[in-house]
């Protein structure tokens, strides 16, 4: 069920006298759920007048910084750099889909040529730095020689920097933020020489989401994914759709790579109590990196499930899905007890549970075994 007119209408009035709460019931109403079975943050759903003009969807809403690093000066066809420090920079990019800013880093003393990339994207309400902060993945990068992007989602795009996952106009290849996304990760690559089989997108939340958007729209680009508390590609098309998969889960309505190409292997975490991302959506990823409906998952060959528990911390179920080789097709973690946050993060960072197995560390461990050429 989907909410009509009149539902959408009391919502946004409600928005508008800037009562989030009821507007957020309101909407939960209309898609047959409620309130105390499954909560929704407050401030996710949609804010203010510009909802109107531009539909998005909002998370928990927590204030790290007072202000945010922002670059100026004109956007160009190239990057336009400032630099913040010996090895980080906080750059521009734009081509004909869009524009963007970001921050890279590079490792110091390290000779980029060869090296691989990691494009980590942020969830709702952060931003690169406290998204840094939180998954502590450049300290990570500097010790395994990885250099690592972090996109900026534009307050212009989406109020609350939301990655526009569950809008049909960004989940297609050649246009929208998959299209400004795939454009940045491939003049990286050109620039610094990378290595262009070792190159890899991560997220949180809707950034998880944009990953697996990323694997369907660009599987030319990617060797593989990591997906945190994140949702499947083809769960949603504008909002009420999107607050459905989000309460709900996404088995069984995976989408094939749209290049025709083999499927993007992904590493999964999601939390078994998280509220705000149904944890089947984490089933739905591993689906999708399994080839969905497609015929490819019949590649699919032994399946292992591992249990453990962090140091100090908690417990964990890894389900590892291999090909006929050997090679790992998936690898989904389920963290008991843990909510919508970063498994193993620093506090520091928003979104984060120090308490869970280290997802950063894990995940490159993951792509250490993932070329492009391979699949």
């Amino acid at each position: 069920m989907t909410p009509g007119n009149n539902t959408m209408r009391q919502a946004m009035r409600l928005m508008q006298s800037g009562d989030l709460q009821a507007a957020t019931r309101t909407l939960q109403d209309a898609l047959g759920g409620n309130a105390s079975a499954a909560p929704v943050p407050p401030a996710q759903g949609v804010r203010g007048a510009a909802a109107a003009r531009e539909p998005y969807i909002e998370g928990e809403f927590r204030v790290v910084d007072g202000g945010r690093a922002r670059p100026t000066g004109a956007p160009s066809a190239d990057s336009t750099r400032k630099r913040r420090t010996a090895t980080d920079a906080c750059l521009r990019f734009t081509c004909s889909a869009g524009t963007l800013e970001y921050l890279l880093h590079v490792p110091a003393g390290l000779d980029t040529a060869g090296a691989p990339l990691l494009v980590m994207l942020h969830g709702c309400t952060q931003t690169p730095e406290d998204f840094a902060r939180g998954t502590r993945m450049n300290r990570l990068a500097d010790a395994q020689g990885y250099v690592v992007a972090w996109p900026a989602q534009s307050t212009e795009r989406n109020p609350n920097r939301c990655w526009n996952w569950f809008r049909g106009s960004d989940q297609q290849r050649g246009q929208g933020e998959p299209a400004i996304l795939a454009a940045l990760t491939q003049e990286l690559v050109a620039t610094h020489r990378l290595d262009a089989d070792r190159v890899y997108v991560a997220g949180l939340s809707a950034g998880g989401a944009m990953a697996a958007v990323l694997a369907s729209t660009h599987a030319d680009v990617y060797a593989a994914i990591g997906v945190h508390s994140g949702l499947p590609i083809g769960m949603a098309s504008d909002v009420p759709s999107a607050f459905a998969a989000m309460r709900k889960g996404g088995e069984g309505r995976a989408r094939p790579p749209a290049t025709g190409s083999a499927p993007v292997p992904a590493i999964v975490f999601h939390g078994d109590s998280d509220t705000t991302v149904h944890p089947g959506n984490g089933h739905g990823v591993v689906e999708q990196s399994l080839g969905g409906g497609s015929g490819a998952g019949d590649a699919v060959g032994a399946r292992t499930v591992e249990r453990d528990t962090a140091l100090g911390g908690r417990s964990s179920t890894r389900t590892v899905h291999r090909t006929p080789d050997g090679r790992i097709a998936a690898e989904h973690w389920v963290v008991h007890g843990a909510g919508h946050a970063w498994a193993g993060g620093d506090a520091a960072g928003s979104y984060t549970d120090p308490q869970g197995p280290d997802a950063s560390a894990q995940m490159l461990r993951f792509f250490a075994g993932c070329r492009r050429s391979m699949r």
